[in-house]
């Protein structure tokens, strides 16, 4: 069945009894969504009982979930700083879970620019193996024979640091491609990579994507689907062999390895599968070698069916490039995710990335759901939240999270839209990050951050008696890899000594030192975020932009500047004042230190 047609066909059976097993479970997980979600609560709670913080509230050991709310409060990663601050330094007591917390998994920076520190616990993996396991039942059902043939997936692990205390602090999905659920995966038809293990566990980003590319370019006709975890990660690569084909076809027809990879592991199992083959290296420089690269995805694997990766929320920007690249395959989001928890699958995979939906199961955690907009919070007077079950089609809502490691009623950030029920469990579609104004990759700048960025960078221009009278940026996706632009409007009070390119650059990097170490790692580590570049504009241009705002409807008394644009008409009302550019001419300061003490 091709999958254009599956976008409007009844699904196809099961592939096998095991596939069976797991849509069975699904149904039943999705059937019961609040008595499972009350069994799940109750299991935590118990489990929890004795911890320091559950102890905190008074619950007693009461598993009793009306109790749980009444007492419980709803908590942000600041508020919970402390008590993981000490399970980092060291503290073995069961301070926020009873069972022992066996690593940190990082998340996006804080506002302070440290990444945040998620407790997990090792029977975390075992679920989120589980989750995994339900993703390739689903899939089949909509693209059948994914079992003849492999995934290209283009897989990392990025550094890993250890705190004071000596635990491993590491994204998740380091975490679980370290794991032996991973690592000793055993074989299953519809799960087969072109990556070997060994390529994908190497932390040097330019051998791991050599080797993962050149395996990919091998096996280019065993290829049925092609992915990386975000949109951002597919470009990169498609990028990467712009770069490298000279280089990939060279070794292909030699059947020998780029010297510049000397990761042991790597070298010994690449010397398997390399082997001369001159007429596959013509292929890859004539398909390389042109400046057309519209369609080269289907051109060089001419049978993958669709791209596996998240085009949701900050990804959507790389949809036309995507299209651009596959020539319109459609783009699958499977599942969703994060450090705090592994939330639900897209029960409906092949659809339009517009109308992707996720099914939170109910089995992962504990859910509650905060409306957006939120009322004031308060440990006085608390928030009433809204279970699972009890979410109304078409509202928005913030995710907040108990889990099985310690969270207690957590805030993750997400905002999610209600799309509809899935026997009684709801649909969300990820509407975006709370307070997020700029993402590349799996950077996140929210609007504070981006404001102390200008005004460290503004100190530079003192000397100069110069100031920015206004700004405001957007994420270019249009470069590979995408990079920030920050639009400055300035006042050159001495115009007789404005300041030099090389001040205005030297800002540029001085704006990058005050982001967070997420952003700081794709620059200088995974490379997947470009030099930050200022605009620096005309005086009177935001003036512009507020008689543009207010032709459109917006009101003169409540007008603000906006701190990021997408709106193509604004880019380029921007772009047409624009009087000079400028590049960061470093990459800021990044290592993967351990953890100083608070």
């Amino acid at each position: 069945m091709a999958i254009d047609s599956a976008l409007s066909s009844p699904p196809a059976p099961p592939a096998c009894e095991k596939h069976a097993k797991a849509l069975q479970f699904i149904e039943e997980m999705t059937r019961n969504c609040d008595a499972v979600q009350e069994k799940v609560l109750a299991e935590i709670l118990s489990q929890n009982a004795e911890t320091e913080y559950l102890s905190r509230f008074g619950l007693g050991g009461s598993t009793d979930r009306d109790m749980f709310k009444s007492k419980v409060p709803v908590v942000t990663y600041e508020d919970l700083q402390p008590e993981i601050q000490r399970i980092a330094n060291g503290d073995r007591s069961p301070i926020l879970s009873a069972h022992p917390i066996s690593e940190f998994l990082t998340s996006s920076g804080t506002s302070a620019g440290e990444r945040k520190l998620m407790p997990t616990i090792e029977e975390e993996l075992d679920r989120r193996q589980l989750l995994y396991s339900l993703l390739m039942p689903v899939m089949n059902l909509y693209v059948p024979g994914l079992d003849k043939g492999k995934g290209l997936y283009f897989l990392f692990v990025k550094a890993e640091t250890k705190t004071p205390g000596g635990l491993l602090a590491r994204p998740v999905l380091t975490s679980y491609y370290n794991s032996k659920q991973f690592k000793t995966r055993p074989y299953d038809p519809y799960m087969v990579y072109t990556s070997p293990n060994e390529a994908i566990l190497c932390v040097d980003s330019f051998q791991s994507m050599y080797a993962q590319m050149l395996c990919g370019l091998y096996m280019r006709e065993e290829v049925l689907r092609m992915g990386a975890v975000f949109a951002s990660g597919l470009v990169r690569a498609i990028r990467f062999l712009q770069l490298n084909c000279q280089q990939l076809a060279h070794d292909i027809s030699t059947g020998t390895l780029n010297p510049k990879i000397t990761n042991p592991s790597i070298r010994e199992c690449m010397s398997k599968i390399l082997k001369p083959n001159p007429e596959l290296s013509e292929f890859i420089t004539k398909e390389c070698s042109g400046e057309n690269w519209e369609c080269i995805i289907t051109r060089i694997w001419p049978n993958t069916k669709y791209l596996d990766v998240i085009v949701t929320g900050a990804m959507a920007q790389y949809i036309p490039t995507l299209d651009y690249y596959s020539g319109g395959l459609p783009k699958l989001c499977t599942m969703y995710a994060s450090s705090e928890c592994y939330f639900g699958l897209n029960l409906k995979p092949v659809c339009e990335p517009s109308e992707v939906s996720y099914t939170i199961m109910p089995m992962m955690a504990y859910f509650e759901f905060l409306p957006h907009p939120a009322p004031t919070l308060s440990r006085d007077s608390p928030p009433r939240l809204v279970d699972l079950a009890d979410v109304e089609e078409g509202k928005e809502y913030e995710l907040i999270v108990t889990t099985y490691a310690g969270l207690c009623r957590y805030r993750v950030g997400d905002i999610l839209r209600v799309t509809g029920f899935h026997n009684s469990a709801p649909q969300f579609q990820f509407v975006r990050r709370k307070n997020v104004l700029l993402s590349i990759d799996s950077d996140k700048t929210d609007e504070s951050e981006l404001q102390k960025a200008v005004e460290n960078a503004s100190i530079l221009l003192r000397e100069f008696n110069t100031s920015v009278v206004e700004y405001t940026s957007y994420s270019d996706t249009k470069s590979i890899p995408g990079h920030y632009v920050i639009y400055w409007e300035l006042m050159v009070k001495d115009p007789a000594n404005p300041p030099t390119d090389e001040v205005l650059n030297s800002c540029c990097l001085a704006m990058e030192e005050s982001l967070n170490s997420v952003y700081r790692q794709g620059r200088v580590a995974d490379n997947s975020i470009g030099p930050l570049e200022i605009r620096v504009v005309k005086n009177g241009t935001f003036e512009e932009l507020m008689d543009y705002a207010i032709s459109r409807g917006a009101s003169i008394n409540q007008y603000k500047v906006p701190r990021c644009v997408s709106f193509t008409p604004i880019t380029e009302l921007l772009d047409s004042r624009a009087v000079s550019t400028h590049f960061s001419p470093a990459a800021p300061h990044w290592t993967a230190e351990r953890r100083r003490t608070a």
